[in-house]
């Protein structure tokens, strides 16, 4: 059971799509709006946000927000990171504020050096469902973050979905590779499956249905049912079926090696990602 964090000063920098996903997961989980503040440079993003609710404190200062914040969320691009830290490590801030990072490719060993190696810093992977609050973040921290720490970055990423902690943080390139740009896999093969359904003579709306719907029910399946994967696979292939007619092919067509090789490429360039990060 959780602490109830829901009176704490959540502070934002940026107020992007992540930012956006988790003050409304927040908002719905009965976070206080007043206890949510946001710092966003963009006129046209503070408006955004603010249809959330007049009570959600708006600025254009990043100073403003670090100075209240129990727990700091930094969603800026990765290529500005070190610019807001820097200048954050120079404003006041309470001394055990948490900080949260969703920025891709910068570790904590980065955050660490431009904080303060003081400071307790939680480095997440998220991934774009969040959006729906059907998210999948990896998490992992610094040496300096408590249980309670962790409870409370619990506590804002499960707003978006579900969290996986993580204590080798080389391990959030793994999940860069599989949750992280895993939305992107299955999209593919809904549109695939779109496509061979259009081509078989169904509208595209209609197939459209189809393959997001047949995805969907796969999932919800999956995430309840305590059977492996495998025997998931395997109760829907009947022997002689149109089902295993398919698996054949996929299976010789090496489909898994396919699959091998791209979360493998996909793990290669996350780890490339940080070294460029850790050099700028």
């Amino acid at each position: 059971m959780h602490t109830d964090f829901r009176q704490q000063t959540v502070g934002f920098i940026g107020g992007g799509n992540m930012s956006q996903a988790i003050v409304r997961g927040l908002l719905a989980a009965g976070h206080a709006g007043s206890h949510i503040h946001i710092a966003e440079p963009a006129a046209a993003q503070r408006k955004a946000i603010g249809q959330f609710g007049p009570e959600i404190h708006l600025t254009g200062d990043n100073r403003t927000v670090a100075a209240t914040a129990a727990v700091l969320v930094l969603a800026v691009k990765p290529q500005i990171m070190q610019q807001v830290t820097k200048e954050l490590a120079q404003a006041g801030r309470p001394t055990d504020q948490l900080i949260i990072s969703v920025a891709a490719g910068i570790t904590l060993a980065s955050l660490q050096q431009w904080l303060g190696s003081d400071r307790h810093v939680v480095r997440v992977m998220p991934n774009t469902p969040a959006l729906v609050g059907a998210g999948m973040a990896g998490l992992c921290a610094n040496s300096k973050v408590d249980e309670q720490g962790k409870q409370l970055a619990d506590y804002v990423m499960t707003a978006t979905g579900k969290v996986v902690w993580f204590d080798d943080e080389s391990l959030l390139d793994a999940v860069t590779a599989v949750s992280g740009s895993g939305p992107a896999y299955f999209f593919l093969v809904m549109e695939m499956l779109q496509q061979v359904a259009e081509e078989l003579g169904i509208p595209a709306e209609t197939a459209r249905l189809l393959s997001t719907q047949t995805a969907l029910g796969a999932a919800q399946v999956a995430a309840i049912d305590p059977e492996s994967l495998a025997q998931l696979r395997q109760r829907v292939t009947s022997p002689g079926g149109t089902t295993e007619a398919a698996i054949k092919v996929m299976e010789q067509q090496d489909l898994r090696g396919t699959f091998r090789a791209a979360l493998l490429a996909a793990h290669e360039r996350s780890v490339e990602l940080g070294r460029q990060a850790e050099t700028r």
